[in-house]
Parts: structure tokens; C-alpha cells; sequence
């Protein structure tokens, strides 16, 4: 499966431990997450990361593209509900999932049932959708 990655700046932290305690799962799909995210991401679990740009470069447009081209199965952007102006907008993010039916945690209570969920095959689903 292939799993979206992106943290406001206040989150950057979280992800890396989120990261960190799922490495195993994590390291058996296909990660692509914001240039920042998945340098992060990279340093602590040693994990393939595939970077786009960093969020309020491009990096948040060029997920976007691949949700609407059903190439992401899962997405978790753990958001600072009290973001800066320079940082990725969610809305986009959100509305992209919401039209495309794609899997979305933006905290780290949904973000933990998502990739338990995704460990236990409950979103082999998605397989059948991309065939």
C-alpha cells in the first residue's frame, strides 16, 4: 500500500515517534510524504521515503496529484489545528480524500487505527479499487 505523510511543523516531532513505534509496518509498504516529513521520517527509521517538495513549496499540490490519480491508499497528516500561514493547507488534503474515498487520520488517535487497520489487511479494499 502506498501511505501519504505530512506534519505541520508542531507535529514534525510526533511523526518521527509515530514513525518510530510502526517502523515495522511502515516498512512494508510505500511511503511518500512532504520533503520535510520524509527527510524526518528518514533520519530516525532508516525507512524509504519517497520525498515530494516540502509543503508550502509544492510538496502538499504534488500529494494531492497522486490521491486524485488513486496512486495513495492511505494518508496521515497529523495538523496543528493552530497553523502558521507558511504552512501546507489541509483543506485540500482533506476535500481530496473526502472525493476520492481515501483513508485520512489528521491526529494521531486515528492515525494509530489506521495503520493497525492497514496490519491486520482491513484495507486490502483499496487493492480492488486500483485494478
Amino acid at each position: 500500500m502506498n501511505i501519504g505523510m505530512i506534519a505541520h511543523d508542531a507535529k514534525k516531532k510526533l511523526m518521527q515517534n509515530f514513525c518510530i513505534a510502526y517502523r515495522g509496518i511502515l516498512s512494508k509498504n510505500t511511503i511518500y510524504a512532504t520533503g520535510t516529513t520524509g527527510r524526518l521520517i528518514e533520519e530516525v527509521t532508516n525507512l524509504s521515503v519517497h520525498k515530494f517538495l516540502a509543503g508550502h513549496l509544492g510538496g502538499e499540490q504534488q500529494m494531492g496529484a497522486q490521491i486524485e490519480h488513486n496512486e495513495i491508499d492511505l494518508v496521515i497528516f497529523l495538523r496543528d489545528p493552530n497553523a502558521k500561514a507558511h504552512e501546507p493547507n489541509v483543506d485540500n488534503v482533506v476535500k481530496l480524500c473526502d472525493m476520492h474515498n481515501i483513508p485520512l487520520a489528521t491526529n494521531l488517535a486515528t492515525a494509530e487505527l489506521l495503520i493497525k487497520a492497514l496490519d491486520r489487511g482491513d484495507l486490502e479494499w483499496r487493492e480492488i479499487l486500483k485494478n
